[in-house]
């Protein structure tokens, strides 16, 4: 095929040409743009491979694919298995490894016609078997290594994770230290390579190599890419191995390359080859239905025309099911090729996105916000009119301030040494709460003088359990306590402020029974109480202690929340129970009465709406009193009962008699003292 229409058909194809240079000779050079999720196009044969199958919608008629082959080549005596050995020590990163060995080659120049195709795609000619090498990477994309192998220690290879403080000498001429997450192939004593990413210098092929073994791998992409990123080295075989090469074309990659350096450097394989592992060549099927397609692309194709061109992209379509489906067998150089969509978008490619055409409406369909959602705002609206402000904080701390507010019996997350940024080196742990990452926040107010913070969150926090990763979905709140340090009205003000954010959110989202605290010991905490409703538990709220404030660096105290945010969304939505507004007025009575300080006000609420008094309404409570009136242990409850009946004016004294009951049950149960 001719220049001209290779420039025609890879754009159609979804292969933007950057740019088209001529090259030596007659020859052209493209510049092709090829997505991440191509990796069978990062080579001459899998963009030939499109060029085939797209040329019969340009042009018309059908184009033969031409693969290279591998030339048979005389093998010398000897087994391979006695001139090398092989060992695989990280099969997870390594599935597959395949190794030859060439004697007797005479390492020299390459041919005139070699050195202009690897200098046309922006290669320099090295010797001819380096250049074999290259040559086949960007013919069949399949990264190869030849090592020299006098310089392999023992003959031994070696597939395993580097030892910490290992260093490593590529073939550019950089010094690398390795570490346990870098693979290399090694010899006997110590790494000739970096695993999927550049051969290292001491076992370089050169002017006096004579034998040479000759690598072809699948390594994993993920590896390969944190190796990669990690090391700052790049080369041709990482950006291939980054996104992923076909199991299959291991071994005819290999055996391609063997022959091309017996032609150009002369020598002879031994028998037979080193392998260890197996290529996942295990048959994949994705169907598609006939009629999604046609529907996805507003185009009334024939079930014959579908399964043309997916059979012109080697999909060996078969149609299923009185031709309503269509099941085709995936190549394994199509990694990309999963899910049916995957094959609608294959129909477009060929077909033409310029064929399909554009409708003057669209219909759009109108569907009520998710429940989550509205909750979701409902919570931030109560919030911002309390007073917070939301804060979007980082999802990593340091251990020093996370591990504190593990949960029992639970673990860190942390991120290993390889995939730590340079931000984030210092913290390397998920959160395992919100109120860490507050707490930074406060931190970075003080430092810029901002007072009375209110801040909340909601997002998520890890924490490990058992080996499993436990994410969780939380809200979190942090208010400065508006006083100095020890001021104990000044503390309880601030934690009635959080607790009254938190029973507004309850019940704004739905919930119909009342918040009740349960006095707990949590770590972090000086004073700490349980959050629930009715049997659910949401989480703690309470005072942060003085050696937590002093971890973050706070210079002044402040309470803060976390509750379980998916219970919290689960109370929405609500049904709402109407009732007529009250005819009559109500009649409210005040008491004071003198508790032990160990008392709360759960208790004392618990007792009060227990007596069942006649027309009791509500219960409020007013305030707490602590002084010289009061002995020493003690504390003054300040409450207000509220009574109304329903059919008529209540009377004072008809009051009295219910208000003795509840002092009574107060005294019996609390021992209770009216003021």
């Amino acid at each position: 095929m001719g220049a001209e229409e290779v420039e025609a058909i890879l754009p159609r194809l979804g292969f933007p040409i950057e740019t088209s240079v001529e090259a030596a000779g007659a020859d052209r050079m493209f510049d092709v743009e090829v997505t991440s999720n191509r990796g069978d196009c990062l080579s001459h044969v899998g963009l030939a491979r499109e060029v085939a199958a797209g040329r019969a919608d340009v042009f018309g008629g059908d184009a033969g694919l031409r693969l290279p082959v591998a030339s048979d080549t005389p093998v010398a005596e000897g087994a391979v298995a006695d001139l090398a050995s092989l060992r695989v020590d990280a099969a997870e990163a390594c599935p597959f490894y395949t190794a030859r060995v060439i004697r007797g080659v005479r390492v020299g120049p390459s041919p005139d016609w070699m050195v202009r195709r690897l200098e046309a795609v922006g290669l320099r000619s090295v010797n001819n078997v380096v250049d074999v090498t290259n040559y086949v990477l960007h013919e069949q994309g399949q990264p190869l290594h030849a090592f020299d192998l006098a310089c392999v220690e023992e003959a031994k290879i070696v597939v395993r994770y580097a030892e910490t403080g290992e260093t490593f000498t590529a073939i550019d001429g950089s010094h690398h230290l390795l570490g346990p997450s870098n693979l290399v192939i090694a010899d006997a004593k110590q790494p000739m390579a970096v695993a999927g990413v550049m051969g290292g210098l001491k076992s370089e092929v050169g002017d006096k190599t004579t034998e040479i073994l000759l690598e072809s791998a699948i390594f994993d992409p993920l590896s390969v890419r944190r190796t990669s990123r990690a090391l700052k080295l790049a080369s041709d075989s990482s950006f291939r191995f980054e996104r992923g090469v076909d199991p299959l074309g291991v071994d005819a990659a290999s055996r391609r390359a063997m022959a091309l350096i017996c032609t150009l450097a002369g020598g002879q394989p031994s028998e037979g080859v080193l392998m260890a592992g197996a290529p996942d060549a295990a048959i994949r099927h994705v169907t598609m239905r006939i009629q999604q397609c046609r529907r996805l692309l507003g185009v009334d194709l024939t079930a014959e025309a579908i399964v043309d061109m997916l059979a012109r992209l080697e999909l060996a379509p078969i149609l299923e099911n009185d031709g309503a489906v269509v099941r085709c067998v995936i190549p394994t150089f199509r990694l990309d090729l999963r899910r049916e969509i995957d094959l609608v978008e294959e129909v477009v490619r060929l077909y033409g996105m310029e064929r399909i055409g554009v409708g003057s409406r669209i219909a759009v369909e109108v569907r009520p916000v998710q429940a989550r959602v509205v909750a979701r705002r409902i919570i931030a609206s109560t919030l911002v009119g309390h007073g917070f402000h939301e804060a979007i904080t980082f999802t990593f701390v340091s251990p020093s301030q996370g591990k504190p507010f593990l949960d029992p019996d639970s673990g860190a997350i942390e991120v290993d040494e390889a995939c730590r940024r340079v931000g984030t080196r210092a913290e390397p742990m998920l959160r395992p709460s919100l109120v860490p990452s507050l707490l930074n926040c406060r931190k970075s107010n003080q430092d810029v003088g901002n007072s009375q913070v209110r801040l909340y969150e909601m997002a998520a926090t890890w924490q490990r359990c058992e080996e499993q990763v436990k994410e969780a979905h939380r809200l979190a709140l942090l208010l400065d306590v508006d006083g100095a340090e020890g001021d104990a009205t000044a503390c309880e003000a601030a934690l009635r402020s959080i607790r009254g954010a938190v029973e507004e959110i309850v019940h704004r989202l739905g919930a119909v029974e009342a918040v009740v605290l349960t006095p707990v010991e949590v770590p972090g905490y000086e004073v700490a109480a349980d959050v629930g409703v009715a049997q659910v538990r949401l989480g703690t709220l309470g005072a942060v202690d003085a050696v937590t404030r002093d971890r973050f660096g706070l210079q002044g105290p402040v309470v803060a929340a976390e509750l379980d945010l998916d219970a919290l969304l689960g109370f929405y939505p609500s049904t709402p129970a109407v009732s007529a507004l009250p005819r009559f007025p109500a009649i409210e009575r005040d008491l004071s009465i003198v508790v032990d300080e160990s008392i709360r006000w759960h208790q004392i609420e618990q007792v009060v709406t227990g007596v069942g008094a006649t027309w009791f309404e509500s219960l409020l409570y007013l305030t707490v009193y602590r002084g010289r009136q009061v002995p020493k242990g003690r504390k003054s409850v300040s409450l207000r009962m509220v009574f109304r009946d329903p059919v008529q004016t209540l009377r004072h004294e008809a009051v009295d008699g219910e208000v003795k009951k509840v002092i009574a049950a107060l005294t019996e149960a609390l021992a209770a003292v009216l003021r």
